[in-house]
This record gives C-alpha cells, sequence and structure tokens, in this order.
C-alpha cells in the first residue's frame, strides 16, 4: 500500500475503533458499525460494492453489508486494517493510491464531523497537495450535478472548474475542505462561497460526489 492511502487507512481504522459501533456519521442513516462493513464489503466483495453508485445493484449491496455488519465489530476493523485480499483491484499499489486515499480521508471526516465540537484536522501540505490532485482529475465528476457553475480555489489561488455554467460559484477553501463540499458534504465544509444568493444557495444544496 502507498504512504498516503495506508496512512489513512490506519488512522481510519484507529477513528473506527475509539469512536465505537454506535457512534453517528455523516453517511444518512449510518453508524460507525454501518460505515466499516461497507469499507469491508468495498474492498473484499466486488460482486456488491457496486451498490453504491449502480442503482440495480444497490439492494444487493445492501444485503452483504447488512450480512458484514452483523459480525462481530473487532473483526471488521482488523479486515480493515489488514487490506484488501491479494485478488482485490485494491491490493494493487497505484489503485490503493488513486481510490482509497480520498475514500478513508472523507469517510474519517463523516465520523468526526458528526460530533458537535468537531474542529477541522489540520493537514501536513504534502497530504494537502495529494487530496487537491484527486480534486484536478475527478472534480467535474463531482460537480456534475451541480445546478450552477462551480469553481473550487484554494487560497494560493490554485482553481478547478468542476462545472461549467452560469451563473457561476467560487468556493474558496483548503484541499481538505473544497474536497468535503465536493463530495456532497456541504453543510460541514469550512469553506467560503462567492456568487449571487441564489446561486450560493442552490450551490450549497446540490447533489454532489461520485454517487
Amino acid at each position: 500500500m502507498s504512504t498516503h492511502a495506508k496512512r489513512e487507512r490506519l488512522l481510519l481504522a484507529d477513528l473506527l475503533e475509539s469512536s465505537g459501533p454506535e457512534a453517528p456519521t455523516l453517511c444518512d442513516g449510518w453508524t460507525t458499525r454501518d460505515l466499516a462493513a461497507h469499507l469491508v464489503v468495498r474492498e473484499r466483495r466486488a460482486d456488491a460494492a457496486g451498490g453504491v453508485i449502480i442503482k440495480p445493484l444497490a439492494a444487493r449491496g445492501e444485503r452483504v453489508r447488512d450480512e458484514f455488519a452483523a459480525r462481530p465489530y473487532d473483526e471488521l476493523l482488523q479486515l480493515i486494517r489488514t487490506g484488501p485480499p491479494r485478488m482485490s483491484p485494491f491490493s494493487f499499489k497505484q489503485i490503493d493510491e488513486a481510490a482509497n486515499v480520498v475514500e478513508f480521508y472523507v469517510h474519517g471526516e463523516d465520523i468526526r464531523r458528526a460530533q458537535p465540537d468537531w474542529e477541522p484536522r489540520s493537514l501536513d501540505p504534502v497530504f494537502s497537495d495529494a487530496l487537491w490532485k484527486r480534486l484536478e482529475t475527478a472534480g467535474r465528476i463531482m460537480g456534475r450535478r451541480s445546478p450552477v457553475g462551480l469553481v473550487l480555489r484554494r487560497p494560493n489561488g490554485q482553481t478547478v472548474v468542476a462545472h461549467k455554467g452560469t451563473p457561476v460559484v467560487t468556493v474558496t477553501g483548503e484541499p481538505g475542505e473544497l474536497l468535503m463540499f465536493a463530495f456532497g458534504r456541504q453543510d460541514v465544509a469550512r469553506v467560503e462561497l462567492e456568487g449571487d444568493e441564489d446561486a450560493v444557495a442552490r450551490a450549497r444544496t446540490a447533489r454532489l460526489g461520485l454517487g
């Protein structure tokens, strides 16, 4: 596993452990147990993992996730820490880095930011740059359903056009915060939005993300 993916995996597993199996998350209706089961299914059951994105497979995906969620919580955490089996696509370093860094970061924040007294996680510059690169490559996918033009901007002036259109809303923040916004966690993203009032309101409630 690559450096960022391995670190985020272990940080997420530790957070799941310290939070316990019944803690709330930002994922609608999911506790930390549900989230842990989702992470395991995603890496170990390719036949069911597609249900998160492919609607016809959603029912099967939920059944399999429920089966894993019924397992002992410690077992789920160990499977997350161990990583995917050798036959999983996620066992390849390039795929691990491309797919898991953002997945683990966002879900870690889903746990942290579900708490009333959360504070932004302090990210080192190298990791922030890694998250920004993901926005550069996937920003237009995450912003494709935006009802307004959407520009993501770092404090240093770098920008990503997540959706072309008018009127335009510019969202400014650190890469980790922009990523949370682009993943549909607008309510908890520490960002500033610029644009006309109606467009900003639409951007705040838009259905963003990969799903």
